[in-house]
């Protein structure tokens, strides 16, 4: 069953999705299914996403969501933790971490503010596992002024993201591009309406392959 099945077939907990993101999260997802890991949302709502994640994700899954409001404490189930506190609270996220360990995915469908979602992204992505992905949608808001957004506004995820895209190439431009964290921990970023998806990964070396012809 594909997530969109799950999706469709869920008799759950409410579910608020947007239906284009449902092929994009099969594009990087799929390869997660029936493993071990360890999947956090930021932002549980009435909790039926997490049952669509533990049922998507398979048994072996440890399914976290965590959300500023207490009342999201009552979708915890037995297989699902749910953890109360604000997503820009970088000791309640480190609480996480202790408790439930590398994280390798995380969801950000939280508050849509770009200063939480920045601080949730900083604090968290160098905390994912080596080939983890990290998933911020909804980011619709981030041409919203009421969330901190805004076009030209260069705090909004979607600008700041932009400017990663260097940071991936600045083994290139050495001495006019600082290398860090982004150049040296992730292998992809990818941009889709309202949504953004960051792959961790190294490339151990980069150089071309000549294919000796016939």
């Amino acid at each position: 069953m594909n997530l969109w099945q799950a999706f469709k077939t869920h008799q759950g907990k409410p579910i608020n999705k947007w239906m284009h993101y449902f092929p994009i999260y099969e594009r990087h997802l799929s390869g997660w299914r029936n493993k071990n890991l360890t999947f956090i949302e930021i932002g549980v709502s009435e909790g039926g996403s997490l049952q669509m994640w533990q049922r998507f994700f398979g048994p072996m899954a440890t399914i976290v969501g965590i959300d500023i409001d207490p009342k999201c404490k009552a979708h915890q189930e037995r297989d699902i933790h749910v953890r109360i506190g604000d997503q820009s609270d970088t000791k309640f996220l480190a609480s996480i971490i202790a408790e439930f360990g590398t994280p390798d995915v995380i969801l950000d469908d939280g508050s849509h503010v770009m200063a939480d979602i920045w601080k949730s992204f900083e604090f968290l992505y160098p905390k994912l596992s080596k080939n983890g992905l990290y998933i911020v949608e909804d980011l619709h808001t981030a041409y919203w002024e009421q969330f901190g957004g805004g076009v030209n506004n260069p705090g909004s995820f979607i600008n700041i993201s932009k400017t990663f895209i260097d940071k991936l190439n600045a083994d290139y431009v050495p001495g006019v591009i600082t290398q860090d964290f982004m150049t040296r921990f992730t292998f992809a970023i990818s941009f889709y309406d309202s949504m953004v998806v960051y792959e961790r990964g190294v490339i151990p070396i980069k150089s071309g392959i000549i294919v000796p012809s016939e």
